[in-house]
């Protein structure tokens, strides 16, 4: 019997999970902790560890047997779960923690990028408000700041003046926001042009480039308020040429993939970067350590291949030649939140319209959802991810709002322009592919 464990509990890992339960070779998946989603869906069994204890996975791991563990959020990855794993010879998806720092630590990634000559944002890191506001007072423009260590998608500070910038730099230097992923910050140059999510399978020496993804990091339609962990997501993007994908395969992922693997730390499973397509060419915004949420809620539904297979190849170092194929299709997905998301927490709340969603053709992938009671309850934060495929996104999009218009639940709250040309990250002229490399 094939056992897979996947670690997480939100829409990136129903998603996971709904992939990996289509392979003929998958015949359990255990997730932990899961969500009222992944409770229910085939072959699957939520399991009561939390995604940070690393101890207690590998425990669950060797007691059950899995075959494979699947790894989705970053912090159980940056504290060193998949080395821990592979100490005691469990295959796993997900990069060991020296792989994992890419995203764990901004300013860590910042040099990283430099030292390869991988365009990026020009950058300083600060650990002391004053440098830090004294730098601010030097700078030509506006910058952006963002909290180095792990926050959820959510410490990074878009600032539109100075003055905004500086409360930014005080409340994470000074009032300790974000807590000791704010202890240290990067002032960075603020890029301008179309954000572009690119992904790739690694197995530490190969990869294969997944469909390009647009994602809307903010709260508000139009691309206004404060940066969330994204609201939605939608593939393909109209910018990023099959050209512009191969330079950026090129340029930006063989690189960083050889240098790890030169360091004596291969990565294995996905990596993600994070791209403004500038007048300039494409720049490095981020590097993710995995699956993007919500990326993955719009890029899975459009492999043809069997997931397990493709994981397990990344996880063994034997992707090289294996077939890594995707839908022709478009899909959309739009996050349902809770009131107050991303600020403050939300009570639960009964969800209702779920099976009035799938009618429209919908696939809801659940995030903060819970069973209690034999009711499905919003229980906080980015509550679901309402998905849809058509052949075109504008065909996709409509249905996935189909079936938001479908689900209610107290408070809850999402854009409306996902993937619309009313949208500002689904507009702007792309760079020639020309350009890449800057």
């Amino acid at each position: 019997m094939t056992a897979v464990l996947v670690v997480g509990g939100g829409g990136r890992e129903h998603a996971m999970c709904r992939s990996l339960a289509r392979s003929a070779r998958v015949e359990r998946i255990l997730v932990a902790p899961g969500n009222a989603g992944t409770g229910q869906e085939e072959r699957c069994e939520n399991v009561a560890v939390g995604a940070g204890d690393v101890a207690g996975l590998v425990s669950l791991a060797r007691r059950e047997s899995v075959d494979l563990v699947a790894v989705g959020p970053e912090a159980p990855l940056a504290a060193g779960l998949a080395d821990a794993l592979e100490a005691v010879g469990i295959p796993t998806f997900g990069p060991g923690a020296a792989g994992a720092r890419l995203e764990a630590s901004k300013a860590y990634c910042k040099t990283f990028l430099d030292t390869l000559s991988i365009p990026t944002g020009a950058s300083a890191t600060f650990c002391e408000a004053t440098a830090a506001l004294d730098y601010l007072d030097q700078l030509p423009a506006v910058p952006v700041i963002k909290a180095s260590g792990l926050a959820g998608g959510k410490g990074v500070v878009v600032a539109e003046t100075r003055g905004e910038a500086a409360a930014a730099i005080r409340a994470m230097l000074v009032e300790g926001r974000y807590g000791e992923a704010g202890r240290e910050v990067v002032v960075e140059e603020r890029l301008r042009g179309v954000e572009v999510s690119v992904l790739a399978f690694c197995d530490g020496a190969d990869f294969a480039v997944m469909p390009a993804a647009q994602d809307h990091k903010r709260l508000l339609d139009g691309d206004a308020g404060p940066n969330t962990g994204g609201m939605g997501a939608f593939v393909p993007s109209p910018v990023a040429t099959g050209e512009l994908l191969a330079g950026v395969g090129d340029r930006f992922i063989r690189p960083t993939i050889e240098a790890l693997g030169e360091a004596g730390t291969p990565y294995r499973g996905v990596i993600y970067f994070g791209l403004m397509l500038t007048a300039a060419g494409p720049k490095v915004l981020e590097i993710n350590c995995r699956l993007g949420d919500p990326e993955t809620q719009a890029v899975l539904p459009l492999l043809e291949g069997d997931l397990f297979e493709i994981m397990l190849a990344c996880a063994t170092g034997s992707l090289g030649g294996l077939p890594v194929e995707w839908s022709p299709a478009a899909c959309a997905t739009v996050v349902m939140a809770s009131a107050g998301y991303p600020t403050a927490p939300a009570r639960p709340v009964p969800i209702t319209g779920l099976d009035r969603a799938a009618a429209e053709g919908c696939v809801v992938f659940h995030a903060g959802t819970d069973r209690m009671g034999g009711v499905t309850r919003a229980t906080g934060g980015r509550v679901l991810a309402v998905t849809a495929l058509g052949s075109t996104l504008e065909k996709a999009t409509e249905r996935a709002y189909a079936g938001v218009a479908a689900i209610s639940f107290e408070g809850a709250h999402y854009r409306t322009d996902i993937g619309r040309p009313s949208s500002a990250a689904a507009t702007g002229a792309a760079p020639s592919p020309m350009a890449v490399g800057g």
